[in-house]
């Protein structure tokens, strides 16, 4: 504990740093603020009796976890950050298959600054379409006494909608640039630990007895535990420099690692995942009428299914290889080790190395996209097995809710440690680094 106040203390006297991480909080309460703001021809009392006395513990209430409880009090913010997500991936699975696109990946920044502007686009428009979506689920399922103006409601809506959505984006932007950590990451981050006090009461005071729940909280803080482990475990190559002589000095002539990560895709195909599971959720919400679509719609809108669980589950484990692929460039780091006069040993440099690079990166994949998928679904698990007497408190049992937060919170502790490494202060961990980055 008193290293971590030593910390905390050398956090406060770095300028730069303290300044970064106040502007983070700052832009996070402002979010927060918007998540109670209503939309404009909402009767606020009327809305939240129409959910005490509904069903959300369903896709709509999941949805609400991710955006901080703005989904269900029909705040300016209530699609979150979510369509931005699903642009993302769209423009993604695009530069895997247009032409173009690949083009602009190649670009360098003026082609991020194409695919980024690009996205924004994508963002605009789906966001449009998810708030009529909306529009019609607050005028068809919700209690109409919850619309004040019928007439004009969905226009009204889209319009504000979309520039709630924009606004958050921007607000992610700010927050990478010039705060601490991944914005959007951080947003999706917020509004679930919104949630976890209120979850965390409920759980408590519906379990029989203090000896259960006591034993489910020991649960959890393993569960957390093995997530952890799983988010920082790295596979290490070896790496072998041969001896340079520059002037009078020799450089190199030893052996170091490549580490490379079981969930080298981090937090995103989580992410990207869950997004997408909530796209049929909204496709249904166009056609209230029709038995088909409600029956579709069904498979979707209750995460504790099984037929939700295993559609889930894939997803993760194929976002994970394709985020993976994405993020990992095998063939970089071969010539990057081939410039530095690096080589694996008993591996030529150049094609093999990539392909070596290659093959481990698969076989390291499996487990941790199996990992990711398994976590994914343990809510619906602890649901159907008993062991969570609350559903709220369940999305916290593992799954999305857990994964992204551990994932976001070691993210921005490693960009935190590195202000600090960087003026010769301690890091949060013994020896200045923290555990799973290793030096050699």
């Amino acid at each position: 504990m008193a290293g971590l106040a030593q910390s905390l203390r050398d956090i406060w006297k770095i300028d730069e740093l303290r300044k970064r991480i106040l502007y983070t909080l700052g832009i996070l309460v402002i979010y927060r603020i918007g998540a109670y703001v209503p939309l404009p021809g909402i009767d606020a009392v009327a809305l939240k009796a129409a959910f005490a006395q509904g069903d959300v513990n369903n896709l709509f209430g999941f949805f609400n976890l991710f955006v901080g409880g703005a989904f269900l009090q029909a705040g300016v913010f209530a699609l979150g950050i979510m369509p931005y997500i699903t642009a993302s991936i769209i423009i993604q699975l695009l530069g895997a298959a247009v032409p173009y696109f690949q083009k602009l990946q190649r670009e360098g920044e003026e082609g991020r600054r194409k695919i980024t502007q690009l996205t924004r686009y994508g963002t605009a428009g789906i966001t449009a379409l998810q708030s009529i979506g909306y529009s019609v689920f607050l005028l068809n399922t919700v209690r109409s006494a919850v619309v004040i103006n019928p007439t004009s409601f969905m226009v009204v809506t889209v319009i504000v909608l979309t520039s709630g959505t924009m606004f958050v984006m921007w607000l992610g932007e700010r927050i990478t640039e010039s705060g601490i950590g991944n914005g959007i990451s951080l947003i999706i981050t917020i509004g679930i630990i919104a949630f976890l006090p209120q979850a965390f009461v409920n759980e408590f005071r519906q379990m029989p007895n203090l000896f259960l729940f006591l034993f489910e909280i020991g649960v959890l803080v393993l569960v957390t535990a093995f997530v952890v482990l799983m988010t920082q475990a790295t596979r290490r190559i070896p790496v072998q420099y041969a001896k340079r002589v520059i002037g009078r000095k020799v450089y190199g002539g030893t052996t170091q690692y490549l580490p490379i990560r079981v969930n080298a895709a981090g937090v995103m195909p989580i992410i990207f995942a869950q997004s997408i599971m909530f796209v049929p959720g909204t496709i249904v919400q166009f056609f209230p009428d029709s038995t088909a679509m409600r029956q579709f719609g069904a498979l979707f809108l209750d995460f504790t299914s099984w037929g939700y669980s295993i559609i889930f589950f894939f997803v993760c484990v194929f976002f994970t290889y394709f985020y993976t692929a994405i993020a990992v460039n095998p063939k970089e780091m071969a010539d990057t080790m081939k410039r530095q006069g690096g080589f694996i040993p008993g591996i030529r440099p150049g094609k093999q190395t990539s392909e070596f690079i290659d093959d481990i990166l698969t076989r390291v994949t499996l487990p941790g996209s199996l990992f990711i998928g398994f976590a994914a679904i343990l809510p619906a698990f602890a649901v159907q097995l008993g062991i969570t007497e609350t559903q709220q408190f369940a999305q916290f049992f593992g799954g999305t809710s857990l994964l992204i937060m551990v994932g976001v919170t070691l993210d921005t502790l490693k960009q935190v440690e590195s202000h600090l490494l960087m003026r010769h202060y301690s890091g949060f961990m013994k020896g200045g680094r923290m555990r799973g980055r290793r030096y050699r």
